[in-house]
């Protein structure tokens, strides 16, 4: 009598099965969310105790799930802090740090970028089948040797599909005064040009009269190198928003100079588009916000809202934007689905300021900002991860952790395989953040300013002890004021910074801010911390190997050939495109 009911049992237990199955593939792989600010302070969120500025959406996200309060850049600046985040290593391992002045990539037609031999988090997850994207800023590079080979591209670095700037926004995206790039460079050009024209006119003399035998070929390739330098000082007047402030969908350029009145819109109608299209997931999706760098871009709904003025204005927007997007998934019913994770690429930018009005972060009680590689305020920034029912909620970790971290920890969810031929600085936090363990992976973490060492901190095992040693300081100018207000940004090396023997020691579990720097006659275990620290410092140099430097005054140098342009050199210019999102070209493909 039971005979009958055996299909009905075997139909019901494949069912289950498949379930079972389904719901495991969901939860091994979930889908990927990653969000970071550029240049917000740590102070500049509610939940990181900011009363003044109004984050509801970020403060809800950490409710939610689990909020780090040691969560450290790899560097102060965007481009090699990006570079580290996207490989989970230090920028100086893959050539993004600088021994210039000249710390990030300064022009779309440079040849600089983040290296083809690099394999990003995006690149192992789309090995695993995963769907990506980046939304926004990227900044690590365009091209190598022509204006379409797209050797730094997004695309040749994991993702399917890319809508934002391929640079970043600076001033001169909106208009002339204040400029960012051009103070910084101009001036450096200008020298490096006549310096190189006076050397090609002494030869070509030298040449000419028979003083000193010199060959055509080396006269006319100083003449090319002074022409560049030439051409990219002439080029920093004016021509910034045309060459540098565009926006790109995937190789095509979509705005040549971009609308910034419709930038927001965009970023936000290509991330949700996105996650609607992908809804069945897998995917990784970045959203890389053109949000807190000056100019602060801000729309009118936003405009004089704010208790801070157009910084604090762009804030709440920025905070809008992230509720939108976890609206999206929310909608499609991802949330349980999806790693989320919310970040900044460094800290705030304390010497931004217009007049008497300040236009970058605050970082909290930490000392120092963006650019400044040593002190918390630059490298400290937010760090809140959620994932329903595997990550609990409103939960704290104090425990070093490092935005290189997110490399090891998203290929681990994708079941991806990590590179074997080099050196990972990342750990995966997922023990961590499940409350499985109760310490960090990372012993020491080194902090660069460019490609000079200027702090080591050391988290001492099964010890509550957190020291940190500086080597490197910079100068503030004014003295005393915390910041660098004439140059706009501190340096890394030579006479505008203090190189400290022994070095400046402090116990950031009782001193987190840095104010009190101990001594031999303070702290009896001094001599044995600067040892062991020194000890780190000299194992962590032997794994370094030599590598090309992206970052070179070669590589950073404009070059005609190089850049991206819609139309015919030097007329390159394009206004419309930029408000379609790909599902609205698909639309339009179909009709």
């Amino acid at each position: 009598s039971c005979c009958p009911a055996l299909p009905l049992v075997s139909w019901l237990a494949i069912l289950l099965v498949s379930c079972l199955r389904t719901y495991a593939s969901s939860t091994s792989k979930p889908n990927i969310l990653l969000m970071m600010a550029d240049d917000l302070g740590l102070g500049d969120v509610g939940c990181y105790g900011n009363d003044t500025l109004r984050t509801p959406n970020i403060d809800q996200l950490a409710k939610e799930g689990v909020k780090l309060t040691q969560h450290i850049a790899a560097a102060p600046l965007c481009t090699p802090s990006r570079a580290a985040f996207l490989t989970g290593r230090y920028p100086i391992r893959s050539g993004m740090g600088s021994s210039t002045k000249q710390r990030i990539l300064y022009w779309t037609g440079g040849s600089g970028g983040l290296p083809t031999n690099e394999t990003t988090f995006a690149r192992i997850l789309q090995q695993q089948g995963y769907t990506t994207a980046l939304i926004g800023k990227w900044h690590q590079g365009m091209n190598c040797e022509s204006h379409s080979d797209h050797c730094h591209h997004p695309l040749n670095h994991g993702f399917d599909y890319f809508y934002g700037m391929p640079f970043t926004l600076v001033n001169e995206c909106q208009s002339t005064e204040n400029r960012q790039l051009n103070a910084l460079v101009q001036a450096k050009y200008w020298l490096y040009s006549q310096i190189i024209a006076l050397t090609v006119l002494t030869l070509l003399i030298g040449k000419l009269t028979g003083l000193f035998l010199v060959k055509w070929k080396a006269i006319i390739c100083f003449a090319l190198c002074g022409f560049l330098f030439f051409i990219s000082w002439f080029s920093s007047y004016g021509f910034v928003k045309y060459w540098n402030c565009i926006l790109l969908r995937n190789h095509d350029i979509s705005e040549q100079p971009m609308k910034l009145e419709k930038a927001t819109s965009n970023v936000l109608k290509e991330a949700v588009s996105f996650i609607e299209r992908n809804k069945h997931g897998p995917f990784l999706l970045f959203v890389s916000f053109l949000h807190v760098h000056t100019p602060l871009i801000t729309t009118e709904k936003f405009l004089g809202k704010s208790r801070h003025g157009l910084y604090g204005d762009n804030v709440e927007e920025m905070d809008w934007m992230v509720g939108r997007i976890l609206d999206a998934i929310d909608k499609e019913g991802l949330k349980n689905n999806t790693f989320t994770y919310f970040t900044s690429d460094h800290g705030g930018h304390l010497e931004a300021q217009k007049q008497n009005t300040q236009l970058g972060g605050w970082n909290g009680i930490y000392k120092g900002g963006k650019g400044m590689g040593g002190w918390e305020g630059g490298i400290r920034v937010p760090g809140i991860f959620r994932w329903p029912g595997v990550l609990p909620a409103d939960t704290v970790i104090n425990e070093p952790t490092s935005l290189m971290d997110i490399y090891h920890t998203v290929a681990h969810l994708a079941a991806g395989i990590m590179p074997q031929d080099r050196v990972i600085d990342g750990r995966n936090l997922m023990p961590l953040l499940q409350g499985k363990v109760q310490h960090s992976e990372h012993e020491f973490m080194f902090h660069y300013c460019g490609l000079y060492l200027h702090a080591v901190r050391w988290h001492q095992k099964d010890s509550a002890a957190l020291w940190k040693a500086h080597y490197t300081t910079p100068i503030f100018q004014p003295d005393g004021t915390g910041a660098c207000y004439r140059s706009g940004l501190c340096s890394c090396f030579g006479e505008d910074v203090t190189h400290h023997d022994p070095p400046l020691l402090f116990d950031l579990s009782s001193d987190p801010a840095e104010i009190k720097p101990l001594s031999p006659a303070t702290e009896p275990l001094f001599d044995t911390v600067i040892s062991r620290i020194e000890r780190a410092v000299q194992e962590h140099r032997q794994t370094l190997t030599p590598v090309p430097q992206q970052l070179s005054g070669y590589n950073n140098v404009w070059k005609p050939w190089l850049q991206p342009c819609c139309g015919t050199f030097p007329f390159c210019w394009k206004e419309q495109g930029g408000s379609q999102t790909a599902s609205d070209l698909k639309k339009e493909n179909t009709t």
